[in-house]
């Protein structure tokens, strides 16, 4: 028989007292000694809660984001993956070094040299570390410079466009856009939208096609002719509106008038009542990596008005071209204001 007693006062537990009789027999026996275990169990855990303050409580009730593990606020050496840890140290500094034997590597790091040799033939499988037979030197490899281009692209590109875009939008009181090409459509990665009623709406991440976007036009205008003629020929150009350039002899013409003026417009070619004008961004090595624009309802956008945006939008392409590494003093900036003057079609 087993008899529990637990005095309490105002909430709070003060004592806790177990009175156990041990019936003879040995499966009475274990069945004591198990309640016994679970009784002092929950004891403690009581015991854990009353003492938690009222502010570890709400903390230990916060729920994680949507899509992370369970424990997504644990983050102890338990939740670390050691050997990536590792192997990553190893990249780190051979990329301090610029280039070293596996047994100086080793050496250097105080692991064997059976370990560094796994995790250097592991990265030179992904193009990360490169190895010279010859001299038997380890180096950092070019797969490591296109990750880090990657994160460059981002930095360099949307972070930069920020606050131009929300100068355009507060100078056109219109949304103002940043998009890229993406096999062969453009991909929509930053926005700022206008405080009017009537907007256009293309969130990061979202996509067209890029004979029907003012973005895209502008990115097909002014990319090399070989990439252009990958992207476009065989493929089947989605009539949206009545106004889409659907074949590609008319896209061609477009695209013409396009580079002519420096900028590229979208006359309700993919939504019917809605205009974009848009202009390349160039990086350093003079290449079209991006658009910009302004997209509005036509009421705002007349035809009238397509004039004035555009020296908006071409002088924002350029602040950000620079921004990002583009010679100001390149042709292809110098010229693009001087293009945007030429009349509108």
């Amino acid at each position: 028989m087993i008899s529990l007693k637990v005095r309490g006062g105002g909430g709070w537990f003060n004592f806790f007292e177990i009175y156990v009789v041990i019936v003879e027999g040995w499966e009475n026996a274990v069945f004591t000694a198990a309640c016994i275990f679970h009784m002092m169990e929950a004891f403690f855990i009581t015991r854990e809660r009353i003492a938690m303050s009222p502010s570890q409580s709400v903390d230990s009730a916060k729920r994680r984001p949507r899509g992370r593990p369970r424990d997504w606020y644990d983050k102890t050496d338990q939740n670390t993956i050691k050997s990536l840890d590792r192997a990553i140290v190893v990249l780190q500094r051979l990329s301090e070094i610029g280039g070293i034997t596996l047994s100086a590597l080793a050496s250097d790091l105080g692991q064997s040299p059976a370990t560094i040799y796994r995790v250097l033939t592991t990265f030179q499988g992904r193009g990360l570390v490169a190895f010279d037979e010859n001299t038997q030197v380890w180096s950092i490899g070019a797969g490591t410079f296109l990750i880090g281009a990657g994160f460059l692209r981002r930095t360099s590109l949307v972070d930069s466009a920020r606050p131009i875009l929300r100068s355009l939008m507060g100078a056109t009181g219109e949304t103002a856009n940043l998009g890229i090409e993406r096999n062969g459509e453009v991909l929509f990665v930053s926005q700022v939208e206008t405080h009017a009623h009537i907007r256009a709406f293309f969130p990061p991440g979202s996509t067209s096609e890029m004979h029907a976007s003012g973005i895209g036009k502008a990115l097909l205008a002014f990319m090399p002719a070989d990439r252009r003629k990958v992207i476009l020929t065989g493929r089947h150009l989605t009539r949206y509106t009545d106004q889409t350039l659907a074949d590609h002899e008319a896209l061609a013409r477009d695209l013409d008038l396009t580079r002519a003026r420096g900028f590229a417009f979208d006359a309700d070619e993919k939504t019917d009542g809605m205009r974009c004008i848009a202009a390349p961004v160039y990086d350093a090595f003079g290449e079209a990596v991006a658009g910009i624009s302004v997209s509005g309802p036509s009421s705002r956008i007349r035809d009238g008005d397509v004039q004035r945006l555009s020296e908006k939008v071409t002088a924002s392409a350029r602040a950000l071209s620079e921004a990002i590494g583009a010679d100001p003093k390149a042709d292809y900036l110098q010229t693009t204001e001087a293009k945007n003057r030429a009349e509108v079609s």
